[in-house]
């Protein structure tokens, strides 16, 4: 029997290891993640909106994003899960509504994040995607910025992540997201402490050693906006060797032209 792809999602979670989830943001990026060896993608809401030419935080039109998502699900077919951000909304309801548009193109997954936001905004828009009338499954993953913007420290950041994942979980939450979170011993409590939720970290330097995170009970690992600011590092660089007449840099590593002509049918 054939898993669908929601099905599929779930069950990579439910591995010894973390799920790896590398994050795109246009067509050509998932397709090429889809061909390393990517057995699902994760969109970047801060790399969409930079290669759309908008700001991240809450900017990026829905059109746009919904545009850029169908675009990467016509050439991917691994699961996607997209980063919604806040739903772009503080009324649960047009966040529910968003939910549904994303389902219809294909997507299986979102993010949605607390930010400096009371956690009852967050509980609120949950239950309103969950309370949706004839909703197809969703993998909902509550991202809480307690690390990433520093609210609290040492074992206050423990019990306040604790706090807001218990109640993301209770009002739906299948997985969270704690990006900043940097300890496997304090990732091990997290997750000791909120049973039945996926716990999700972002790689960054001084992370834990996958291993380590894995014991531990991390579910998933994703890259946030790194690889757009490798590729576009990388880039920016051959560009201002090329203005100055070195042309070398231009072609190290260029992937072929018949290759990737031949991933877009």
């Amino acid at each position: 029997m054939t898993l669908s792809p929601h099905a599929q999602f779930v069950a990579l979670h439910d591995t010894d290891v973390p799920l790896m989830l590398p994050n795109a943001w246009d067509a050509a990026s998932a397709r090429l993640w889809q061909e390393a060896g990517a057995t699902a993608i994760a969109t970047s809401s801060a790399a969409v909106a930079w290669a759309l030419g908008h700001a991240d935080g809450g900017r990026l039109p829905r059109e746009e994003l919904l545009a850029s998502l169908r675009g990467i699900l016509r050439v991917v077919s691994v699961p996607v899960t997209v980063d919604a951000e806040d739903g772009y909304s503080d009324d649960p309801r047009a966040v529910a509504g968003l939910m549904r548009e994303i389902v219809a193109a294909g997507a299986i997954g979102v993010n949605l994040e607390d930010g400096g936001d009371p956690p009852t905004l967050l509980v609120d828009k949950i239950r309103a995607i969950r309370e949706t009338d004839g909703a197809a499954p969703l993998f909902v993953n509550a991202r809480t910025d307690v690390y990433l913007r520093g609210m609290a420290s040492g074992d206050d950041a423990i019990a306040t992540t604790v706090e807001r994942l218990v109640a993301y979980r209770d009002a739906g939450a299948d997985g969270g997201f704690v990006p900043g979170l940097a300890s496997a011993e304090d990732a091990a409590k997290i997750v000791a402490a909120v049973p039945g939720l996926a716990i999700n970290v972002m790689a960054m330097p001084g992370l834990a050693p996958v291993d380590a995170l894995a014991q531990a009970g991390v579910r998933r690992i994703s890259a946030g906006p790194a690889f757009f600011k490798h590729a576009y590092g990388t880039a920016e660089a051959s560009v201002r060797a090329w203005l100055g007449g070195d042309f070398a840099p231009a072609s190290a590593n260029a992937l072929d032209y018949a290759r990737l002509n031949a991933l877009f049918p």
